[in-house]
């Protein structure tokens, strides 16, 4: 057997005696979830989603998190920012989506909660004073 074919298996714990077990479901930690699907912010309203086209008119890819208050992305990103006031992606917590370039995408959106503000990641004048007033 050939050494990158013995390591792609030992990576992939086929034929390596040593390979973990999969948890136990009631050792202390376990995580245990019902069966099923969970639907991501189910408990949202028609007026707290949106929908837009995204384009990515720059010239590398563009990430996108999960947390991003989508009006302070990339600049090289071409959307109705102002409607996305208050919005992020509605993805995954911990996850994103990239825009390769050239690449138009429709994505959803989903309202953040409370004043629907996040100061600072790009702070614009009229922001600052409140920022600085807390």
């Amino acid at each position: 057997m050939a050494d990158d074919d013995r390591l792609s298996k030992e990576r992939q714990g086929a034929d390596n005696p040593a390979a973990p077990a999969l948890p136990s479901t009631t050792a202390p930690g376990a995580v245990r979830v019902r069966p099923g699907t969970i639907q991501l912010n189910a408990d949202r309203s028609d007026d707290e989603r949106l929908r837009l086209v995204i384009v990515n008119a720059g010239d590398r890819p563009i990430q996108i998190g999960s947390h991003l208050h989508l009006p302070d992305a990339n600049t090289s990103l071409s959307f109705d920012r102002e409607a996305a006031q208050g919005f992020r992606l509605d993805i995954p917590s911990g996850t994103s989506q990239r825009f390769e370039p050239g690449a138009s995408r429709e994505v959803a959106l989903v309202a953040l909660r409370g004043r629907r503000r996040v100061p600072g990641i790009q702070l614009k004048p009229a922001e600052s004073d409140e920022v600085d007033r807390g």
